[in-house]
């Protein structure tokens, strides 16, 4: 782990420069999203009585945790790694450095980690600060979030160690990470959806830490260890298929 950490505090260096620029997606996107989500929309659907007891914002909150942790572990591997192969070249450097393969990427997702944590213990205190919290397993959430980030991290790792230009990054986004946001439970049931759409939603790394974030920050949404475990356990997979997909890929581009 010594070099993984290495690379970590590297991150951390340039960060402690540049972490103005994360303020606006970091802490002030949260409460934009409570008051035009939770207060705004949510007012109407509150109104119409779909969702039983639980307030719309109580319900949108452990998902959208869950959708910025998606997205942030995405993005954090999309242009910063496609940067540090074909334009800073970065990982060149580390390459000749005495450092592994697996000590740059460790390097990479420990600040992915960082970042995942720090957004996520904001947007609950944030959540707190709306009375939209419910339950002492809130607690938990960051690591769910953190776990959710790195599961689709890896991957996306893999995805940009190949790419010569971001041009393929709009058509993930289009196609990819836009529509898992919006159909994968953060805003509304997966059973409103039709048959074929709601197999693709339980197939979303997304919807089950969704799903283990509204346990843990509701009462009312209980959840049987077995269930837990196979949310966890599916995360756990994209995260170590992913880690080896980028290990690949990473090798291709820095030892050929």
């Amino acid at each position: 782990m010594r070099p993984a950490l290495a690379v970590f505090e590297s991150y951390l260096t340039v960060y402690r420069r540049t972490w103005r620029g994360s303020v606006l997606g970091s802490f002030v996107l949260p409460v934009l999203v409570m008051v035009g989500f939770g207060l705004g929309v949510g007012h109407f659907v509150d109104a119409g009585g779909r969702l039983g007891p639980v307030r719309y914002l109580d319900y949108i909150v452990p998902g959208q945790v869950a959708v910025t942790a998606f997205n942030q572990g995405s993005f954090e591997s999309m242009w910063p790694v496609l940067s540090g192969f074909e334009w800073s070249r970065t990982y060149h450097s580390l390459a000749a450095a005495p450092l592994r393969i697996v000590d740059i990427l460790g390097g990479d997702l420990l600040f992915i980690v960082f970042r995942l944590l720090t957004t996520s213990v904001v947007f609950l205190g944030i959540a707190a600060a709306f009375g939209a919290i419910h339950s002492p397993w809130a607690v938990a959430v960051p690591f769910v979030c953190a776990l959710l980030g790195l599961a689709v991290a890896t991957p996306v790792h893999a995805l940009s160690a190949r790419m010569t230009s971001d041009s393929y990054f709009s058509l993930l986004l289009r196609f990819g990470l836009i529509p898992l946001g919006l159909f994968s439970g953060v805003y509304f049931p997966v059973t409103a959806l039709p048959s074929a759409l709601r197999l693709l939603a339980y197939l979303s790394p997304l919807w089950h830490a969704t799903e283990v974030c509204r346990a843990a920050t509701l009462p009312g949404v209980p959840m049987s260890a077995l269930a837990l475990a196979g949310h966890l356990g599916y995360l756990a997979v994209w995260l170590v298929v992913g880690f080896w997909l980028a290990v690949l890929a990473f090798r291709r581009k820095l030892v050929s």
